[in-house]
């Protein structure tokens, strides 16, 4: 299962109305250790500036892996993070997220990261099963 989801969230499912604030926050205690890598991103992208903040450390056992791929992986939980967090977020094979400001200035560099040749670029064969 990919959340955690309240019965008082299901019912709002269930009558066709969810508040966005609610599904967020079911992300984030269902998917804790995606919410804090990207939440931390955020704020590195914050404080430093630039055109991106991105991870590169593989997480620390497959639960977390896991986590991010369900976050990342759904269209409805990456879109309503990015909505959150006023980002577009990217990611390459199953650890590497990176997060971009909401700006045309940086376009170009994300249409570079999310290219066919990062991804190529960017495997190995320690990352082969993950």
């Amino acid at each position: 299962m990919s959340l955690d989801v309240s019965p008082a969230l299901l019912e709002q499912a269930e009558r066709g109305e969810v508040d966005e604030r609610e599904f967020v926050d079911c992300v984030r205690t269902s998917l804790p250790y995606a919410w804090e890598m990207i939440s931390s991103l955020v704020a590195q992208l914050k404080v430093d500036g630039g055109e991106f903040a991105d991870n590169q450390v593989p997480p620390p056992s497959e639960k977390e892996r896991g986590q991010l791929l369900r976050a990342l992986a759904s269209d409805a939980i990456r879109g309503a993070l990015q909505r959150h967090f006023g980002v577009r977020l990217a990611f390459q094979n199953c650890h590497r997220v990176a997060v971009f400001p909401l700006d045309s200035a940086v376009d170009g560099r994300y249409a570079k990261f999310t290219s066919v040749r990062a991804q190529l670029l960017n495997q190995s064969p320690e990352l082969r099963d993950c």
